[in-house]
């Protein structure tokens, strides 16, 4: 099934609402304890339960704030999100660790993952013919350098030139590199 962000029907209002109580309470756990949330998955819907792997990005304002997840599902969703909930407002070495005051003003947004499929990247070309500008978020790997960018980066840069460009800077990689070796997945979010 594919997860695209044209498509709203995978996760039920109610378990979206719950996905987003859990990522708040986590993070107002975290204030408390220093640790995340442990979900408890006996009283959790069984979409909850399933292994998902999931980003949570957090925004100030309409600014990045946070954002932490993993590209591949290893635990239960439900605590995916509490983990990656706490990791975005405490662990980002992007930002400093959040504040109490700043939780009423954030906006918490979850994306959930389809599992990665492989695309060719040898060469710019091949890669650009095999990737969907708007649905896929896409992940680089050459030896080391390793990057990823959610579907929702192609709102800041829609052209697919740029968008490979960037992903690969983000990867520590020259924006015009191309390599025999070099590896690409795409997968698809629900965000919400």
């Amino acid at each position: 099934m594919v997860l695209g962000k044209s498509l709203n029907t995978h996760y039920t209002p109610q378990e979206r609402a719950r996905l987003h109580a859990i990522a708040e309470a986590s993070i107002r756990h975290g204030f408390e304890s220093g640790r995340p949330l442990r979900a408890d998955l006996s009283t959790e819907p069984d979409k909850l339960r399933e292994h998902r792997a999931s980003f949570v990005t957090l925004q100030e304002r309409g600014l990045l704030r946070g954002c932490i997840g993993a590209l591949e599902a290893y635990q239960p969703l439900a605590q995916d999100v509490a983990d990656h909930a706490f990791a975005a407002a405490f662990q980002d070495p992007r930002f400093p660790p959040l504040r109490p005051e700043e939780l009423d003003a954030l906006d918490i947004k979850i994306s959930v993952l389809s599992p990665p499929e492989p695309l060719p990247a040898a060469d710019t070309d091949s890669l650009l013919r095999a990737l969907r500008p708007g649905v896929d978020g896409l992940i680089l790997q050459d030896g080391q350098y390793k990057a990823t960018f959610l579907p929702s980066v192609w709102e800041q840069l829609p052209d697919a030139r740029d968008f490979i460009a960037a992903l690969k800077r983000k990867a520590g990689l020259p924006p015009d590199y191309e390599s025999p070796t070099m590896r690409a997945w795409r997968y698809t979010t629900e965000e919400f």
